[in-house]
């Protein structure tokens, strides 16, 4: 064999000797990453989680199939770790990227887990969750959504059942595919919650607010409000502020005041003023308000107009000593709007944890009130 015969032989085994050093190099890389990633987790670095886990699964798509389960679960990792990253929809401009980034990636898991588990397993279900929590278009939430609910439902699982409904009803209620089957939805969940889970247990709470928040703003006062006070209740026993114990006392401020029950709202606006703990000095906040009758006489001749005005607020929330600061367009817009803000009612100031009488509302923020014909 002459010597020109032998060199692609000798370039055949470089080749071969390097490739198996690239496959090591790429194993020892993919593990070293995904350890990175269980690691971020532990600590719970939700950047650090993001960035290793977007590592792990671009080595693992050299590591394992296209259509394997191992890819699908990286791409589970990553889409989740991205969606934490995001605000929840309505998605902005700015997240949009990322947002279709995750959804692809929950769409690949999909597309993976019913090759191998089959088109109505359980396992489809986080995939479809994450696709659904990450789809543009509402219709594409929806249409995941119903798979998802269908293949729980033919489950015995009723926790499985009322997650998922809840999932739909938190995303759909936010877009014009809302109707009574969405709204059930919450009301399905927040039974079977009610019937397997204690009355403390942080599901069924929040269960309780949304069902409490939709009939109230159905204005079903009755069955509003014993569902609110529950909540406040269950948030106070936990002993820490949460936005849904703040949203039920502010609802239950409105109810109260809608109902002419000053007093029943007024320890709400309190309750309100104490659960921000971050503030060491907490100025009053607007809770309650309506906006002033429209002068009757004024209407018909098209006269608008507006009233600016200084006030402070007393310990209880209540508005007092309303001074006008300038306005224009009449005495009886000035009636009027003095009037109207005798029913707005404020959380009060804290100092000290105590509630105390205000100083008058700054013109930093002044009140004005506008009137347009």
């Amino acid at each position: 064999m002459s010597h020109g015969k032998m060199l692609p032989i000798a370039c055949l085994l470089a080749l071969t000797l390097g490739t198996s050093l690239s496959v090591h190099a790429s194993e020892n890389s993919f593990t070293k990453a995904y350890s990175d990633y269980q690691a971020a987790v532990e600590k719970g670095d939700a950047a650090k989680i993001e960035a290793s886990a977007k590592i792990a699964y671009q080595l693992g798509e050299a590591q394992y199939a296209k259509d394997s389960v191992d890819l699908a679960n990286l791409a589970l990792n990553w889409a989740s770790a991205i969606e934490k990253q995001v605000a929840p929809y309505p998605f902005t401009e700015k997240n949009l990227p990322k947002t279709a980034k995750a959804n692809e990636l929950y769409q690949l898991a999909l597309a993976n887990y019913k090759v191998h588990y089959g088109k109505k397993a359980l396992e489809l279900i986080d995939p479809l969750l994450g696709a659904a929590q990450t789809a543009v278009e509402a219709k594409d939430a929806k249409e995941d959504f119903l798979t998802a609910i269908a293949i729980a439902e033919k489950s015995d699982k009723k926790k499985l059942i009322a997650d998922v409904k809840m999932a739909a009803f938190n995303r759909l209620s936010h877009t014009q595919l809302y109707t009574s089957s969405v709204r059930r939805y919450a009301f399905d969940a927040y039974d079977i919650y009610k019937e397997i889970l204690p009355e403390n247990a942080i599901d069924r709470v929040k269960a309780t607010y949304v069902v409490g928040a939709v009939e109230f703003v159905e204005k079903h006062d009755v069955k509003a409000e014993p569902l609110l006070l529950e909540v406040v209740k269950q948030f106070d026993a936990l002993n820490f502020s949460h936005p849904y114990a703040l949203s039920a006392h502010a609802y239950l401020v409105e109810l109260y005041e809608r109902q002419g029950k000053r007093d029943a709202s007024t320890a709400h606006c309190i309750a309100i003023g104490k659960m921000r703990p971050w503030a060491d000095t907490q100025e009053q906040q607007p809770i309650f308000r309506t906006l002033p009758d429209y002068p009757m006489s004024y209407a018909q001749r098209g006269k608008s107009g507006w009233v600016q005005l200084k006030f402070t607020i007393d310990e209880h929330g209540f508005v007092k000593n309303p001074e006008i600061l300038a306005s224009k367009g009449g005495a009886l817009f000035e009636k009027e709007s003095i009037e109207t803000l005798d029913k707005w009612r404020y959380a009060p100031k804290f100092e000290n944890g105590k509630a105390v009488y205000s100083a008058s509302i700054s013109l930093a923020d002044p009140a004005t009130i506008n009137l347009a014909g």
